[in-house]
């Protein structure tokens, strides 16, 4: 595995060439690279509690909805939320079921000047495959990474 400076490099660059409003993004395998060798970078899980209860949570994460289920409204506490619990100085990953609202919230981190945001690509269960089922062929679960069910 590459060192955590340039698997950082590499999500700050890739941000750029798709034109992304924050810092960087990752893939799953990087992200889960950067959380073990960066021991003050912080993961922020922003499903649903819905989600997190019956798809599973990843140990370690902070857990702060973007968005309520079942209406999927945006939840009017998340900046606060975000500011009271991770430290803006340092590195925030965010990660979603596909990288979809993970990157949303990086955006509106990155606004409120949480310089060093970073999005999950792919997210906790990644892409549909060919039958319409998530979590097989991408995201942090299809890489095999830590995660516990309910």
């Amino acid at each position: 595995m590459e060192t955590t400076e340039t698997i950082l490099s590499k999500a700050q660059q890739r941000a750029k060439e798709m034109g992304l409003p924050y810092k960087g993004a990752l893939l799953p395998i990087e992200a889960y690279h950067v959380l073990q060798k960066l021991a003050h970078a912080q993961l922020v899980d922003v499903r649903t509690r819905a989600e997190l209860d019956w798809v599973g949570r990843i140990p370690g994460a902070k857990e702060i909805e973007l968005r309520s289920y079942p209406s999927m409204q945006p939840n009017p506490g998340f900046l606060g939320e975000l500011t009271e619990h991770v430290d803006k100085n340092l590195p925030v990953l965010f990660i979603c079921r596909s990288g979809a609202r993970s990157g949303h919230a990086a955006a509106i981190a990155t606004e409120a000047d949480f310089r060093d945001s970073y999005n999950i690509l792919e997210g906790f269960e990644g892409d549909r495959d060919e039958k319409g089922h998530r979590g097989k062929t991408s995201g942090w679960k299809a890489a095999d990474l830590p995660w516990e069910q309910g």
